[in-house]
């Protein structure tokens, strides 16, 4: 199997779809001939040209709209924010408007639009440009939101988040752009992963280990050194999608192993977590030797300092600290 970076296989994944459906766009700021922000798009105007690869105005409102309204009319835009941070901009057009219209509709109107972009923190960039509003999204009936974790979960997620017929939030990580992994290659067939499909990234016994998006390699860390160091045995389950929720992979894990700890970069209250742990308390509580205990981002704006920032976000540290109040 090839290695690719995170990058180039959402790069890949957008490549296929457009080469699948001619009524694939992608819009956003810097998209064409700058190859995009974080060069997720590079080289795709070069290939697709300005029909189907469009720079935008520094207007996220206004971009926005034009997609909502596109994907009414059968277009399948795929917009890209340069920071998810942004999305107050456009929160009418992305909840108000997206989330409803195929309801409002009584079905007849399809909104088929994917936003992406980075919805994280740790990169020294201020509170107003480190936001996860994955949990926010999720919280609106009519959204799906996703976040992969590695570069084939980034490429499968992406081209079945195009195919969908409702609007997806993709948020992806800066951090994770530059990483490495085995992708499927095209020519073994079409590589779809499926929306609401959790992944056991690793298996094990003792602890249940949840997360999504770059918090994955931090519980992955954090089963490292609990293996090595404390001989606990821990299961990571990576949710992937967000909304649709994969609560059995969830609830199975918990099972085996009895005790659970949430480990997620949005803040505490109203977040992720919080709904994971009321869906293992209510569903699974019998199944429980220990209360479920969260890992989250300390409940503040996103602390400037670079090496203040890295303490605030969930690390594998504070992860093995947690589980051994527990294990």
């Amino acid at each position: 199997m090839r290695e690719l970076s995170y990058r180039h296989a959402l790069r890949e994944g957008l490549d296929e779809e457009l080469t699948r459906d001619e009524n694939v766009v992608i819009m956003g700021e810097e998209v064409a001939q700058y190859n995009g922000a974080y060069k997720v798009t590079e080289g795709l105007w070069e290939k697709w040209g300005c029909k189907r690869i469009v720079d935008t105005p520094i207007s996220e409102a206004g971009f926005m709209g034009m997609g909502i309204g596109a994907s009414m009319l059968g277009i399948r835009p795929v917009m890209e924010l340069m920071f998810w941070s942004f999305h107050s901009v456009a929160f009418d057009q992305l909840v108000n408007n997206a989330a409803n219209v195929r309801y409002m509709s009584g079905g007849l109107i399809n909104c088929p639009i994917v936003v992406r972009g980075p919805a994280n923190g740790g990169t020294g960039v201020g509170a107003t440009h480190s936001h996860t509003p994955e949990g926010l999204f999720a919280a609106f009936p009519g959204l799906k939101v996703c976040s992969p974790a590695t570069p084939a979960d980034a490429k499968g997620l992406i081209k079945s988040a195009i195919r969908d017929n409702d609007p997806v939030y993709f948020m992806e990580s800066t951090l994770l752009y530059g990483n490495v992994g085995p992708v499927p290659d095209p020519e073994d067939g079409d590589f779809v992963i499926p929306l609401g499909l959790a992944d056991c990234k690793r298996e094990g016994s003792d602890i249940t280990l949840v997360a999504h998006g770059a918090s994955v390699l931090q519980a992955l860390e954090a089963a490292e050194k609990l293996a090595e160091e404390h001989n606990i045995s821990a299961e990571v389950i990576d949710l992937r999608s967000i909304r649709p929720l994969d609560e059995e992979a969830i609830l199975n894990s918990v099972r085996k192993t009895h005790r659970i700890v949430v480990v997620d970069e949005s803040k505490p209250f109203c977040g992720v977590s919080a709904m994971i742990t009321a869906i293992v308390q209510e569903k699974a509580f019998d199944d429980l030797d220990a209360p479920v205990l969260r890992v989250n981002t300390i409940d503040a704006p996103a602390i400037y300092s670079p090496g203040i920032e890295k303490e605030q976000l969930p690390n594998a540290r504070r992860i093995v600290e947690k589980v051994l109040t527990i294990a």
